[in-house]
């Protein structure tokens, strides 16, 4: 492993596992995605009448109950994107493992690349846990070999949340087929690393360039912070419908009823399922109002206070990007509740008008991390405050300088 000096992040991992195996590994994982989606996942009788729930079959019945926005967010998040995740994995590894790199190699990798954080089985198979929970005494229900691929796909594509398009490149390197990182680099000048890539190469204009490894365009820094506070103000505005409209009903010949998320963690509480009524209260109230907090306290204060307080700020950043997806939990619920409990004429759950507001707050706050440059706040330092502005002419930083743009 090698870490930067600096800020102490990873910038290199090695595998103990060769590109053929983590490919067996990926092949695997399409099996079990496979039967995760086919099967379902739960099998709920009501007196005469029975409901199998799948995932596609919840997207379809939410999509035609009119609740578009929310099928697609869960539908892209749940299905299409860790099954294009996979594809891409399967593609890659087998062009590294036989040592021959297809034309359109790099574009993939772009491709792998933007979906890091956009894959959410693992939120999905804990939604599945509080789904199955809150179903457990509405219905006699019967687990299916659905729920046991979705646990078996969870380990999988954690496993594989590893092999990132980074590692590949790497691997690419390792077996000699793409030009090393940093060959031909001029110290004196301007440099920097592709985020697609990681491709360290000098900088020849401020405006950024094309890398000349991947074609990916690369700055020595993100644009500035005008972006980022869009979004979180957007995702802000958007938090309080979130929590103030119901996201879900319930409709029964009693009536019709509504819950709020904060309604739902009491409901989960009151049928003593305490340790997940935590885990919910915690995933859909805690964790967006943290990374909304936290990237407003980075983007406020940016006063250079030392390389403790400035790796403490970057630590703050990777809590955001780590914890970032996990709010998507009660959109997942919902979902699958919608297909769960479908008993014509006896009960029926839908979305309601929160869930498109909550799922489209998580939406936000992904794209304002994703926005965030975490390596501005090292610009601060006594000894980092030379600005590059004519690359071209060399701006005779020196070596601790330039190394920002690694890390």
């Amino acid at each position: 492993m090698a870490r930067c000096v600096r800020c102490d992040s990873v910038l290199y991992h090695a595998s103990r596992y060769s590109p053929s195996q983590w490919c067996a590994l990926t092949f695997a994982g399409l099996i079990v995605f496979a039967i995760a989606n086919y099967f379902p996942i739960v099998v709920l009788r009501l007196k005469s009448l029975t409901a199998e729930a799948t995932l596609p079959e919840a997207l379809v019945l939410t999509w035609r109950q009119g609740h578009e926005v929310v099928a697609t967010m869960t539908g892209l998040f749940g299905f299409v994107i860790p099954l294009v995740q996979l594809l891409f994995l399967a593609w890659a590894l087998m062009a590294v493992a036989s040592r021959r790199l297809p034309r359109d190699f790099a574009v993939g990798m772009r491709v792998l690349g933007s979906l890091g954080a956009w894959g959410m089985v693992p939120v999905l198979m804990l939604a599945i846990l509080v789904a199955v929970v809150k179903l457990a005494g509405f219905a006699v229900l019967n687990v299916a070999p659905g729920l046991w691929g979705f646990a078996a796909l969870t380990v999988f594509v954690t496993a594989l949340g590893r092999v990132t398009a980074r590692w590949l490149w790497r691997a690419a390197e390792d077996a000699g087929l793409v030009p090393l990182s940093g060959t031909g680099l001029d110290l004196a000048r301007v440099y920097g690393a592709c985020h697609a890539c990681g491709y360290v190469q000098n900088l020849t204009s401020p405006q950024g360039q094309a890398c000349r490894r991947c074609g990916a365009w690369v700055r020595f820094r993100l644009p500035g912070l005008s972006r980022t506070w869009m979004l979180v103000v957007a995702a802000c505005v958007l938090y309080v419908p979130a929590n103030v409209l119901p996201v879900l009903q319930f409709r029964s010949p009693l009536g019709v009823s509504e819950h709020t998320i904060l309604g739902g963690v009491l409901e989960l509480w009151g049928q003593g399922s305490q340790g997940l009524a935590v885990i919910v209260f915690i995933a859909s109230i805690v964790i967006p109002m943290t990374k909304l907090l936290i990237l407003m306290a980075l983007m406020l204060h940016r006063t250079w206070r030392g390389d403790d307080i400035q790796r403490q700020r970057t630590r703050l950043y990777e809590l955001v990007e780590f914890i970032g997806q996990w709010s998507m939990l009660d959109v997942f619920v919902v979902i699958l509740l919608t297909a769960m409990a479908d008993f014509p004429g006896l009960s029926q759950i839908s979305a309601g008008p929160g869930a498109a507001s909550f799922g489209m707050v998580v939406v936000l706050t992904l794209l304002a991390s994703a926005s965030f440059d975490p390596r501005r706040g090292w610009d601060g330092r006594p000894d980092d405050r030379t600005e590059p502005h004519d690359a071209t002419a060399g701006s005779g930083r020196s070596s601790s300088q330039a190394v920002a743009g690694l890390a």
